[in-house]
């Protein structure tokens, strides 16, 4: 382990331990393999307790710990139907209510990235901060031509950090994969690798200004979702320029009360707008905590939501897109053994797996949840049975589907949040089957014909000279089909092998003769002879052994 990632390890423990939150720790299988880390930081020994509440030492101790710690207490805080009340109210504080770093950093910071004085690009610029997230913060400007726009800028060293944060995940994921049991089937080396990629994809502000253009144009025109405007002039890897939005921040539920919105519709939109851009736009906004997002609501019967940060976005591929689907309406048809078809077909389970048993265990995870009321029905819950008798059938966790897992456990949250009768099931049952159906449609068929005919009428301009080609050659016995793979290489490789041997048995079984002769004709010194044998000998045993 690099010295770095230990330093860091014994820097997390004593602030896990000066927050009393140590115990946490203790009781995870990652406590053994680092509980030498006590030897090597006595301060623990004698460490104090703070005062404070255990929600508020818990995210206090996030945001001493860095961005990647408090992005996971952003993810957390919405699922208050899983975390006590007090938990949650101190980990909500997390979503936009980070402590920031000074706005005279900002400036120069924007001014770097500009290379020119801030005054050439903005008529006016607050150096206090609107917000303050993990990695960035946001300050309020005005252009040129007056208009009012949001500056984003990366919090100062924020590479280094996330880099040394992601090596000490890394380490930790190492360590799990030693030492538990459950790492096969869960794969955390290769969940980390895949949260490397989106936390790196984060700090480029270049790639999330493009994210929200995406966004914009596959919402636009709807009555759902507003994207706000990037202004591309002004966007570098380290600053991105937005049009301001006014909105209702999500959790003030009391102005949203206030002005008569209509809740029920805002939940249902919500689901919505998730299933319609996982399967109608495979491109999804996968940081849905409510810090993000913002209500429009000029017109409070007909709310409209307005979303910011797109820094994480999530796709996924066709192939499990269409399985995902299939198993979310297996769910809401209580069809459980097409729900172990699929898992067998998608290869999320071993291919030995017996579907009769899959389905019976399926069955006995769903069948008391559903029960209940469609609308007391959590997903949340669902998904987390479900992962339970993933154990007995060595399930893997899909790195893939992480983004979309959790993204769709936010958006049940917030929805249950905003209105308690809502029904996920009923609001995402339609979507899920309209584009089933449109998969199989004629007029889907016909313009992915229409897409693909250019590359087909190429492919068959390209093949009479190509067959032309093949014939004269095959007539010219000039003609090789090359065949490469690990068997056949394999192959010539004993051949050779098996070819070498024969030389060496045949040169030692010359020189034996030769030995043989040499002494049988009492030739004089006999010693050569003698040497012949012996050289033979060497040369069988060596030929035998390899």
């Amino acid at each position: 382990m690099k010295l770095r990632v230990l330093a860091r390890l014994i820097g997390i423990q004593r602030v896990l331990v000066r927050h009393g939150l140590d115990d946490f720790v203790r009781a995870t299988h990652l406590y053994r393999p680092l509980r030498y880390l006590l030897l090597a930081s006595p301060w623990t020994w004698f460490a104090r307790r703070q005062g404070g509440s255990r929600g508020e030492r818990l995210r206090l101790a996030l945001e001493e710990l860095g961005p990647i710690f408090v992005k996971f207490g952003q993810a957390v805080s919405t699922r208050r139907d899983l975390l006590p009340r007090d938990i949650a109210d101190e980990l909500a504080k997390l979503q936009d209510r980070v402590p920031p770093f000074p706005g005279a950093e900002a400036r120069a910071a924007i001014e770097r990235a500009y290379g020119a004085a801030l005054a050439t690009r903005f008529a006016g610029f607050d150096e206090t901060p609107l917000a303050a997230a993990s990695i960035a913060q946001v300050h309020v400007a005005r252009l040129l031509d007056g208009r009012e726009v949001v500056v984003k800028v990366l919090r100062p060293g924020m590479h280094a950090v996330i880099e040394r944060d992601l090596e000490v995940l890394e380490a930790l994921a190492a360590l799990a994969q030693r030492y538990w049991k459950g790492s096969e089937r869960l794969r955390p080396v290769e969940v980390v690798g895949e949260y490397r990629k989106t936390i790196i994809d984060e700090l480029d502000l270049m790639r999330e200004a493009a994210n929200a253009a995406q966004l914009k144009r596959n919402f636009e025109g709807s009555d759902l979702l507003y994207v706000p405007e990037v202004h591309w002039d002004l966007c570098r890897t380290d600053v991105m320029v937005m049009e301001r939005i006014h909105g209702i921040q999500i959790s003030d539920m009391a102005q949203l009360r206030a002005r008569g919105t209509d809740f029920r519709r805002l939940a249902v939109n919500g689901v919505e707008i998730f299933f319609t851009q996982v399967f109608r736009h495979n491109f999804f906004h996968a940081d849905m905590h409510p810090g993000n997002i913002f209500v429009l609501a000029d017109d409070p019967a007909r709310p409209r939501y307005a979303a910011i940060d797109f820094g994480i976005v999530g796709t996924l591929d066709p192939r499990d897109l269409h399985y995902l689907a299939e198993n979310f309406l297996a769910v809401f048809d209580r069809n459980y053994r097409r729900v172990a078809e699929l898992h067998l077909e998608s290869g999320w389970v071993p291919p030995d797996t017996r579907v009769d048993e899959m389905e019976s265990a399926v069955r006995t995870v769903c069948e008391p949840i559903f029960q209940k009321p469609l609308k007391d029905i959590s997903f949340g819950t669902v998904l987390l049975r479900l992962f339970e008798i993933s154990r007995r059938f060595d399930m893997r966790i899909q790195p893939q589907l992480i983004l979309l897992q959790k993204t769709l456990l936010n958006i049940e949250g917030l929805g249950r949040e905003l209105y308690p009768e809502l029904d996920v099931f009923r609001t995402a049952s339609p979507i899920l089957r309209d584009w089933m159906r449109e998969r199989v449609s004629p007029r889907r068929f016909l313009r992915q014909l229409r897409d693909q005919l250019p590359d087909m009428l190429a492919t068959v301009r390209a093949l009479p000279p190509l067959a032309r080609a093949a014939v004269q050659r095959a007539q010219d016995h000039t003609l090789r089909v090359p065949v490469e793979s690990e068997a056949i290489e394999r192959l010539r490789r004993e051949l050779r092998e098996s070819r070498r041997r024969r030389d060496a048995m045949l040169l030692a079984a010359a020189a034996l003769l030769g030995g043989v002769v040499w002494l049988a004709v009492e030739r004089d010194p006999a010693w050569p002879g003698w040497v012949l044998i012996a050289a033979a000998a060497g040369s069988a045993f060596l030929a035998r052994r390899s």
